[in-house]
């Protein structure tokens, strides 16, 4: 194989590679990071938030593609009023996930009533319908979580690739396996952050303490985030 066709190939090889520590690093991100907090602060497992943080990624790599994959074909970047209104989404999803964390912890303790599930699909007051497996429940809400981040993060990523990489296919490899390292990235951190929580369990004063604080973390963000991109988009 001669030289011309050895180096598209160590290219994509090396700029693939590159795309998934980028993709796990993409995961420690300060909006990540509070919008994962909010879903794994009441997880007892560190499988299960694990879990989580996967379903989160699968929604991130799959918000990323989608609208990376039309602007690659098309040769095209985002454009920056639609770019500040993914960003803005992000911000006000911060808030209401802040939100729901504070308003679980101030009604943590309280009587409630609790009813074991084997295999079901039903609709409960005021929620969507969802499948619960023994203790698990498909977890829609990380994939439309994740699935924002990757509308938010999908501009920046198209306009790298569109002026790094030479081919189609080149880009869209970047961007499929960025999107896994992104994925491992934060199955792996939810992993760790569900650790401790499972073992402080049976302290409910601590983990209620740490969903307030989450909480207002997420708010917080939310609030300097989107301030200043409600003048941009409207």
């Amino acid at each position: 194989m001669d030289s011309a066709r050895i180096m598209p190939v160590l290219e994509l090889l090396t700029s693939s590679g590159f795309g998934s520590l980028l993709g796990m690093r993409h995961a420690l991100e300060p909006d990540h990071l509070a919008a994962v907090s909010t879903l794994v602060s009441r997880e007892r497992n560190g499988v299960k938030a694990a879990f989580l943080g996967v379903c989160w990624g699968l929604g991130h790599t799959f918000g990323l593609i989608v609208v990376g994959a039309v602007l690659v074909f098309l040769r095209a970047e985002l454009p920056a009023r639609l770019a500040d209104l993914f960003e803005l989404l992000v911000a006000i999803m911060l808030i209401v996930l802040g939100t729901r964390a504070v308003a679980q912890a101030w009604t943590q303790g309280q009587p409630s009533h609790l009813h074991p599930h084997t295999f079901a699909v039903h609709q409960h007051s005021g929620l969507p319908a969802h499948v619960h497996i023994g203790t698990w429940t498909l977890a829609r809400r990380p994939l439309i979580i994740g699935a924002i981040h990757g509308l938010a993060g999908s501009g920046a990523l198209t306009a790298l690739v569109l002026t790094t990489l030479p081919t189609t296919s080149a880009r869209l490899t970047y961007m499929a396996l960025f999107g896994l390292g992104s994925t491992v990235g934060m199955a792996a951190l939810s992993g760790l952050l569900g650790w401790p929580l499972a073992r402080l369990g049976a302290h409910h004063a601590v983990t209620r303490g740490i969903s307030f604080a989450v909480g207002a973390m997420s708010i917080t963000l939310g609030l300097f985030w989107g301030y200043p991109l409600v003048g941009r988009v409207f």
